[in-house]
């Protein structure tokens, strides 16, 4: 099993808000865009679906991503492009990380911290 690669640093940032489940998320906020530090679980297919522009790099694992009717596979090192309004999707077969850099400075809100004792 891979470990995270992360520092405390990126560990300690408010946790996205990711709607599919084995998805775990940091994210740093800025005026105009969002960096999203991602720990991705085997969960298989993530469904087709678009949004603002997205490029990512892969920290360590592997995916299957899908833009725009071309499919190829990811792995440590390499760096994708997803244009805005672009329908992609993906397939995780193995635990991987991954630093997405969103345009859209509202693709993903800090998730609600509990006050303690609640």
């Amino acid at each position: 099993m891979l470990k995270s690669p992360f520092p405390k640093a990126v560990m300690t940032l408010p946790q996205a808000d990711i709607a599919f489940k084995g998805v775990k998320g940091w994210l740093s906020q800025a005026k105009d865009h969002q960096l999203v530090f991602m720990d991705i679980a085997p969960i298989g297919e993530v469904a087709p679906h678009a949004h603002g522009a997205q490029w990512g790099v892969v920290v360590d694992g592997a995916m299957e991503l899908t833009i725009g009717g071309k499919t190829q596979t990811y792995r440590k090192g390499d760096s994708y492009f997803i244009p805005k309004g672009t329908v992609h999707s993906a397939r995780f077969q193995t635990r991987t990380f991954v630093i997405d850099f969103f345009a859209d400075k509202k693709r993903y809100k800090a998730k609600k911290v509990k006050a303690q004792g609640s």
